[in-house]
């Protein structure tokens, strides 16, 4: 019988072949397993996107035609294989082939069950002495190395060189923390009821009241958690906020707001906050953090910033729809997932977002524009446009301390993986003259 824990990963895998995104496609696969097996299907989901590019560098000899002839389930029940092979100490070999060759026989029929044994019994067989070889060109090495496309690797290499774009490619490839931030508790006291609940709990980085939470923590059992005293939030994020630096009692709207801790962030000193996001499904996961946390002075609506239609407010947060280029290392899907066009989509969508939320900001407010995008179409090119068509608005620094200087660029903010060991951000604070 063919574990459902395996069943579970590989229906993950073809609900996003389907378009679904990796987050929603596993908590639907995999909602009904153990907190244990889903954890342990989760690490062999995200491990196996996250080094696809190798495998398929290792699959393609051994298999007639190359990998790209077979079909798209198939394929990923070979990747899902050579993962276990390789890179899961738990499982022994003879079980990675075994369910392996089981599942696809179920899913496939007997010839392809006979495929998918011959080509995991030799990679197996020739483990000690496979022929890994990477490419000539350095930029294809890279990519096939560190399971990247080439020519989002070749953008970052013409930007920060190759040493630079290795480090953001390793760190791409490595397990995204949990971090939490404390709410209606100081730091110390979240740390101390975590702790008491068995939780290793380190420093977060560039954060100093976030809490890094150890490996296999499972937040949602927690009775901090449950009592409303955290939510799950990476530095990038938070240092959105902080570099926003809202006054107190400002009225404020965050119009991309899903799934909705940057709108936590804001509550802490707006005297109100309207959370907008054009998905209802979304939402909802945000209106659940909202009644957990008793966040009485916070109201989520469906919009479409594009469209706004929400009156005016003393500060607007637009966290733009982006690549998420940033966030590679939390959605391994996405660099798959992700063409040259969606570039130029996302810019304009960005552009359409940004020019309607500077109309709900009343004169003298603030305009914040964020993305978790490290590309330059999606981040100073907007900014720049945005403020060569609106002469009234001016890039504005936030306040010395707001931020740690290391992640301030000319006024902007910008963090990025390789350096700072966080999920990767960009924000401009924009100021509208009064008139």
């Amino acid at each position: 019988m063919v574990t459902d824990t395996r069943v579970a990963a590989a229906d993950t895998l073809a609900d996003l072949r389907g378009g679904m995104l990796l987050d929603a496609a596993f908590d639907r696969r995999a909602s009904a397993l153990d907190a244990r097996d889903r954890r342990w299907t989760q690490e062999l989901v995200w491990g196996m996107l996250r080094r696809r590019g190798f495998i398929d560098h290792l699959l393609a000899p051994r298999v007639r035609g190359g990998i790209a002839r077979l079909d798209g389930d198939l394929a990923d029940l070979l990747r899902l294989g050579a993962y276990q092979l390789f890179h899961m100490g738990s499982v022994p070999p003879y079980a990675a082939i075994a369910q392996t060759v089981e599942l696809a026989k179920h899913r496939h029929g007997m010839g392809a069950s006979k495929l998918v044994n011959a080509v995991l019994r030799r990679l197996d067989r020739e483990r000690d002495a496979l022929d890994a070889a990477l490419p000539s060109d350095p930029v294809e090495a890279l990519a096939v190395e560190y399971s990247h496309p080439r020519w989002l690797v070749a953008r970052w290499v013409a930007r920060w060189g190759a040493d630079e774009t290795r480090a953001l490619l390793e760190a791409n490839n490595r397990e995204a923390p949990l971090i939490v931030r404390p709410w209606g508790v100081v730091r110390e006291q979240l740390e101390a009821m975590l702790e008491s609940s068995g939780v290793e709990v380190h420093e977060a980085p560039l954060v100093a009241d976030s809490l890094l939470l150890g490996p296999g923590t499972l937040l949602t059992s927690l009775g901090a958690f449950q009592q409303g005293r955290c939510f799950v939030q990476d530095p990038a994020a938070t240092l959105v906020t902080q570099y926003a630096a809202i006054p107190a009692g400002a009225k404020v709207a965050d119009l991309c707001a899903a799934p909705g801790g940057k709108t936590i962030e804001l509550a802490r000193t707006a005297s109100y906050v309207t959370a907008a996001d054009s998905s209802e499904a979304r939402l909802t996961r945000l209106q659940e953090t909202i009644d957990r946390l008793e966040l009485d002075h916070v109201t989520a609506v469906v919009a479409d910033a594009r469209e706004v239609s929400l009156g005016t407010f003393d500060a607007v947060l637009v966290d733009a729809p982006c690549t998420g280029t940033g966030t590679f290392r939390r959605h391994p899907d996405a660099r798959w997932r992700l063409r040259t066009s969606d570039l130029a989509v996302m810019a304009a969508t960005q552009r359409a977002i940004l020019r309607a939320a500077a109309q709900a900001v009343e004169p003298g407010g603030l305009l914040i524009y964020s993305t978790c995008s490290l590309e330059p179409e999606e981040n100073d090119v907007q900014v720049e446009s945005f403020l060569a068509d609106h002469p009234e608005w001016t890039l504005e620094p936030p306040p010395e301390g707001a931020v740690p200087a290391s992640v301030l660029d000319a006024g902007r903010l910008r963090v990025l993986p390789q350096r700072h060991g966080a999920d990767g951000s960009f924000a401009a604070r924009l100021r509208r003259g009064v008139r």
